[in-house]
């Protein structure tokens, strides 16, 4: 049986060349779905729980191009050589890169380039998933004019559900939600619709800043809910070290989930469906420089 996804509900086809075979295992090794067995000295493959998942660990690393796999949106060609080891951005390179990145909000009135854009998008499709193929969906705003068109719009769709933060409701629900979410809606939830709402009507956007690039990462009801915000973490990264500064924003993708006005507004911008993690990123040439970065710690770091 294959684990279904929004993309297939079909296992992949393993393909196996016994003439270019050699036996050595080590499909076998890294093959976590158990499809392969060694047999006569050849690998063959076999019925498993899952199935093939397509997650393509063993094309990438026969060393004799034996196998081949097909379905579950991967082929043969999706396989490519990988740069040499001694082109990896070291640890301080990688250290340093995050070190300087701060949440910008203030951009310079300068478009970000459709070539930058590719890029950006490139880098985020490499990220990890629970499940391949990845159920992570990606609208991206590509001007200032559609990044602020959407938070105009988001406004007024939060002006007619602003009754979801009054006082009667939250002491409605507090019994059914918890003490720790009547707090995040009374200290967050609610003084933030108000923020985004007031400052709009004075032609201020808090809710994405005008930035020239806008990307939303969200999933769908089968995708693991960490893949949105590792993709868009990937994007982050990707970003930045093209020089652009960035900042997540998570305040817009909760509020557009649930209810009659939520799927409007989705349908609206093409947002294929709720799901239950999901991230902006804004992006831009920054119109600040910091000189100075700042210490960041855990609630807890436990070494079992």
């Amino acid at each position: 049986m294959a684990i279904p996804t929004s993309r297939t509900k079909e296992s992949a086809e393993i393909s196996i060349d016994v003439n270019r075979c050699m036996g050595c295992g080590l499909c076998i090794e890294v093959c976590k779905s158990f499809n392969l067995v060694l047999e006569n000295e050849k690998v063959i493959s076999k019925d498993s729980v899952y199935g093939c998942i397509g997650c393509g660990h063993c094309m990438a690393i026969c060393p004799h191009e034996a196998i081949k796999i097909s379905g579950r949106c991967l082929t043969p060609d999706d396989v490519l050589t990988l740069p040499k080891q001694q082109e990896n951005a070291s640890y301080e390179e990688v250290l340093n890169l995050l070190l300087h990145r701060r949440s910008i909000r203030e951009f310079k009135d300068v478009s970000v380039e459709k070539e930058i854009i590719e890029k950006i998008i490139e880098v985020a499709k490499t990220a990890p998933m629970g499940l391949p193929p990845s159920d992570v969906n990606l609208l991206v705003f590509e001007t200032p004019a559609k990044v602020r068109q959407f938070a105009e719009d988001f406004c007024t769709y939060l002006a007619g559900i602003k009754w979801l933060v009054s006082g009667w409701f939250l002491t409605l629900m507090r019994p059914f939600w918890g003490k720790a979410n009547d707090e995040l809606f009374r200290g967050f939830v609610r003084p933030t619709i108000d923020l985004y709402l007031d400052n709009m009507n004075k032609g201020i956007n808090l809710v994405n800043y005008d930035a020239p690039l806008a990307m939303y990462f969200y999933g769908s009801p089968y995708s693991d809910p960490a893949d949105p915000i590792v993709a868009a973490t990937y994007a982050m990264i990707a970003a930045e070290s093209l020089g652009l500064g960035t900042c997540m924003l998570g305040a817009v993708h909760p509020l557009i989930q649930y209810g009659k006005g939520a799927q409007t507004f989705r349908h609206k911008y093409g947002i294929r469906y709720k799901s239950r993690e999901g991230i902006f990123v804004i992006m831009g040439y920054p119109e600040v420089e910091y000189q100075k970065g700042i210490r960041r710690t855990f609630a807890s770091i436990n070494k079992a």
